[in-house]
Order: C-alpha cells, then sequence, then structure tokens
C-alpha cells in the first residue's frame, strides 16, 4: 500500500510540476503587455562630422512607439546623401537636425542654416583673444577707425552674439580642446549682419572680444573716443562769487564860497559867491 501511494505521489508531482513549466514558458514566449516597437533610422557604427551618409553608414533600430522622436527618419534612402553636422554614436537616433539640407552640399556650405550668412573676418592672434576662439563660441566684434569727423582714433562695437562658424580650416573644436592659433574666422551672420561686417572691415583694425555661450544679453554700446581713455573730463569750476557791496547813501559835500576882491584906482571893494566850480 504505502508503496502505491508513493508512486501515485510522484506521479501527481510529476503531472503538475510539468503543466506549470508550460505554462510560464508560454507566459514567457509570449507576454501579455508587449509594447509595441518602431524602425527608425541611426548609424551601424560611429561617425564624424561632415561625413556624407551612405547606404552602409546607417542602420534600422527598434523604438518604443509610446515615445516618438521628432525629425526621426522612417527610411534610410532619406538620410542618404546627406552630411551630418555633429559627431554620432552608434544606435543614436538620427534628426533632422543633425543633419545638413538637402542639396546643401558639402563643408561648411552644409551647416549654414536657410536665411543665414558665413562671412570671414581677419584679425592677428593677439586681437583674436590669443588663438581661443573655437568652432561654436560666440563673440562681439569691433572695429576702430577714424573719421574725417573727427582725426581722433574711434572703437564701437559693430555685432553681438555671434557664432563662430570656423576658425581656419577647422569646422569643429579639437577633440582634447586644445586651442590654434588662428588669423581667420568665420562667422554664421544674418544677411543684415554681414554687411556690416564687411563695411567695418574696409574702415579700420577689427577685434574679436570672447564671451559665454549662455550669455545672450545684447548691450547698447557707446563709442569711444582716444580722448576718453583717461576718464571723463572734469568738470568747469564754477566762477568765484564777487564781493558783495551794498549801496550806501552819497553825502555831498556843502559848496564852497568864494571872496572877489575889486580894486580900481583908490577904490577898493569885496565880493562874495557860493557855488561848485564848473569844469
Amino acid at each position: 500500500m504505502n508503496g502505491r501511494r508513493i508512486t501515485t505521489a510522484l506521479l501527481i508531482a510529476l503531472v503538475v510540476s510539468g503543466l506549470c513549466t508550460y505554462a510560464l514558458s508560454r507566459k514567457i514566449s509570449h507576454p501579455a503587455n508587449k509594447v509595441p516597437q518602431k524602425m527608425y533610422v541611426a548609424p551601424s557604427r560611429p561617425l564624424q562630422a561632415g561625413v556624407l551618409l551612405a547606404a552602409g553608414d546607417v542602420e534600422l533600430v527598434s523604438w518604443p512607439m509610446s515615445n516618438p522622436v521628432e525629425g526621426a527618419f522612417l527610411k534610410k534612402e532619406d538620410v542618404v546623401g546627406r552630411s551630418l553636422l555633429y559627431p554620432m554614436d552608434k544606435g543614436q537616433l538620427i534628426t533632422d537636425k543633425v543633419l545638413s539640407a538637402s542639396g546643401s552640399g558639402l563643408g561648411l556650405a552644409g551647416k549654414i542654416p536657410d536665411g543665414m550668412r558665413a562671412i570671414a573676418l581677419r584679425s592677428d592672434e593677439v586681437v583674436g583673444v590669443a588663438g581661443f576662439l573655437l568652432p561654436g563660441s560666440h563673440l562681439d566684434v569691433l572695429v576702430t577707425y577714424r573719421s574725417d569727423k573727427s582725426p581722433e582714433p574711434t572703437t564701437m562695437t559693430v555685432l553681438q552674439n555671434a557664432e563662430v562658424l570656423a576658425t581656419g580650416h577647422q569646422v569643429q573644436p579639437d577633440p582634447e580642446g586644445k586651442p590654434a592659433p588662428v588669423t581667420v574666422v568665420t562667422l554664421l551672420l544674418k544677411p543684415e549682419d554681414a554687411e556690416r561686417a564687411v563695411l567695418a572691415s574696409t574702415q579700420g583694425t577689427i577685434h574679436f572680444v570672447l564671451r559665454s555661450g549662455s550669455d545672450k544679453a545684447i548691450a547698447h554700446e557707446t563709442p569711444i573716443m582716444l580722448s576718453q581713455l583717461g576718464g571723463t573730463p572734469s568738470a568747469v569750476p564754477a566762477p568765484a562769487a564777487q564781493p558783495h557791496v551794498s549801496a550806501a547813501p552819497i553825502h555831498h559835500a556843502a559848496a564852497p564860497t568864494f571872496v572877489v576882491e575889486t580894486i580900481m584906482g583908490d577904490k577898493q571893494s569885496t565880493a562874495k559867491f557860493t557855488g561848485d566850480i564848473q569844469q
């Protein structure tokens, strides 16, 4: 009896274990709450900025449909032939913001957004912030010039918060952050600002003033002349106070008296006159 009971218990245990294992495997292989996926285009390997994308440079990667990515691409052919503006790692989703405009070409032209212009300005290494200007830096542009109205040198701010597009022939900062002395800086400007920069470059010496990339404030700068370097002129002293003279009544002296003595032969006479003598 005991042997039959043990055998029966073992059989029941095996059946229950098998059923549990089967149910668990079915649940794992077919999850009840599977997240829907969407395929987006991403680099198939690390890519550097300026690379012209080919079909072998990209692949499709899955991405949750519940978290769509604005500007991402669903087809490889939509990105083939366009160049990267920034370095990208494998698996990063490619968006329209990291690609040059369609048909914009290679090199620097691909980094110029619609409605903007690129202009190169020349300066020396010292005036160029000693070579610490890098692509992506922000700066102000000053010019020192002389005019017909004033022979004194005058310095004024021409542009504020201009973005550096390239330094020399470099369109990307050094990977180690090392500055490179350059004499030509390419700026990304609006068309009207590009006109101001060209006019300023023909009138005098261009100076670059480095500023923080987070500083977007536009200051109202006034030109400064050579005579103002020593500070503002001292105020003209007020004239000394004149002593106050009070009017006093004038006392006229008494009129003098004149005595005239007349002698005629043996006759003598005297007469007196009172009054002022007229000059």
